[in-house]
């Protein structure tokens, strides 16, 4: 049952975050989805490696907004 609550209180979430990128610059953008992909691969790396996806995630978040950034550059 938990797992239908975080599904339900996620949509939401990510449609609000979806309709707050609109006023972002081109590199503000290419900064947030480099840093959502680089989260989302990490921490099914890590996931898939047996270890905590939390600490893949931050790790892949970083990376990810690191290279949207230098994308834009």
């Amino acid at each position: 049952m938990q797992i239908v609550t975080r599904n339900l209180l996620a949509v939401p979430l990510v449609v609000v975050a979806m309709l707050g990128c609109s006023g972002m610059s081109n590199t503000q953008q290419k900064m947030l989805s480099g840093g959502a992909i680089g989260a989302a691969a990490g921490a099914g790396i890590v996931a898939i490696a047996g270890g905590n996806p939390i600490w893949g995630a931050i790790g892949g978040a970083a990376v990810g907004t690191a290279g949207g950034y230098l994308m834009s550059k």
